[in-house]
């Protein structure tokens, strides 16, 4: 199947052996996949003569689809259920619903796995349509255990380099639901290096995890209070997290308050090199969270096997990836809600932007980032004008 505009087109096209849909206008493609839909590509064309490095995160070791992860054939290559149910098919932007972190083992009985249904899940296409100025494609999925149904419509248009997404939770259930929805964004080397490419986000307050890091390998100290960006290490001091892949077989999680003044938050990253910026923007009412994670070489069970080399910058409606009990006993953090909610049938909506976009040499750090009319504007750390990026999507946009 190929649908096909002037300049904008969708096609279903294999990835690595998945099944998946490539969408293209003459600037960007996007790649997403139906098993979990993962956002596994969002890269430059390179009729653009600019760098077609793909930023997202790509495992080191070969997924699967991960409906078809059978833990009597797959644990041993990926993990038991706990978390090798969604690591058998995750890949760079990958959503977390209705839960952010980690099964009980009575919900692991259930069948369900970290990050709740939605990234393990068979998604199907519900919508498309193709112009000469727009490409939009709409995936859908069931959450049973949940009780919901989910919605993404990701839209492109000519001559941008932003992608648009839409998002609506519908609750089939006649009671109200209290929920996790979390945009986990992985990044990865190439585009991610130490000393070689930086983190940008508009971070306040932070927690690190409460529980350390997996076997141990834990870079910062558990359950402590700081301030964005230096980190607490565990061996005492701070280390600057805007900088990734610190220590090589060490670890961490940390939950980052956004700016409660902004009406706008952001995640971006830099490679300097080829001075390629990846970045999303959204409401801060909607996620006014980021967890931070980091995995460096340091956990050696299946299928890490110290291969991976990442760092998540996972915006959303509550800070820290824990268990279902512990998250919800959290209640505020901060002063701010770490969960989300939508009525007895109803529906909730969330609409936000990911971009790239090449930044001059003197662009040392993102400082600020502002949706004005049709543009998204990049002010740096140094220098007084802003880059603009076309978005002609915005208008309404961020509107209720």
């Amino acid at each position: 199947m190929i649908k096909q505009g002037t300049e904008c087109s969708c096609q279903e096209t294999p990835w690595n052996g998945r099944r998946a849909y490539l969408l293209k206008n003459d600037r960007v493609r996007l790649v997403t996949l139906t098993g979990g839909g993962h956002i596994a590509e969002f890269r430059f064309e390179r009729s653009t003569g600019l760098p077609t490095l793909n930023p997202l995160w790509k495992p080191p070791w070969p997924t699967i689809e991960p409906y078809n992860y059978r833990a009597e054939v797959h644990a041993s290559q990926y993990g038991p259920p706990i978390e090798g149910k969604l690591l058998s098919g995750i890949a760079g932007h990958n959503i977390c619903l209705d839960h952010f972190g980690p099964p009980s083992q009575e919900e692991v009985v259930q069948g369900l796995s970290f990050h709740g249904e939605a990234p393990s899940a068979r998604w199907k296409r519900t919508e498309l349509t193709v112009g000469k100025n727009q490409v939009s494609l709409t995936l859908s999925v069931r959450l049973p255990a949940a009780g919901l149904r989910f919605c993404r419509k990701i839209r492109l248009r000519r001559g941008e380099s932003s992608a648009y997404f839409e998002e609506v939770v519908s609750n089939e259930r006649k009671a109200d639901h209290f929920f996790h929805w979390t945009q986990h964004v992985t990044l990865c080397p190439p585009f991610l290096a130490h000393r070689g490419s930086t983190v940008c986000l508009p971070g306040t307050k932070g927690l690190t995890y409460p529980h350390g890091y997996d076997e141990g390998k834990a870079l910062l100290a558990s359950k402590r209070a700081f301030r964005w960006p230096m980190g607490p290490l565990r061996e005492g001091g701070s280390v600057d997290l805007t900088q990734p892949l610190l220590k090589e077989g060490l670890g961490f999680v940390v939950g980052v308050q956004l700016d409660p003044k902004r009406d706008l938050g952001y995640v971006a990253a830099i490679n300097n090199r080829h001075r390629l910026m990846i970045g999303y923007c959204f409401r801060r009412r909607d996620y006014p969270w980021v967890a931070v994670w980091e995995e460096n070489r340091a956990i050696n069970s299946a299928p890490w096997r110290r291969r991976t080399q990442a760092r998540g910058l996972e915006f959303g409606t509550t800070a820290l990836p824990l268990p279902r009990s512990e998250a919800f006993a959290m209640g505020n953090l901060f002063g701010e809600p770490t969960y989300t909610h939508v009525p007895a049938r109803g529906k909730k909506t969330i609409r936000y932007v990911g971009f790239l976009c090449r930044v001059p040499p003197d662009f040392e750090n993102l400082k600020d980032l502002r949706a004005e009319k049709r543009e998204i504007l990049l002010f740096s750390t140094k220098g007084s004008q802003p880059v603009r990026l076309s978005a002609s999507g915005l208008p309404g946009l961020f509107e209720d």
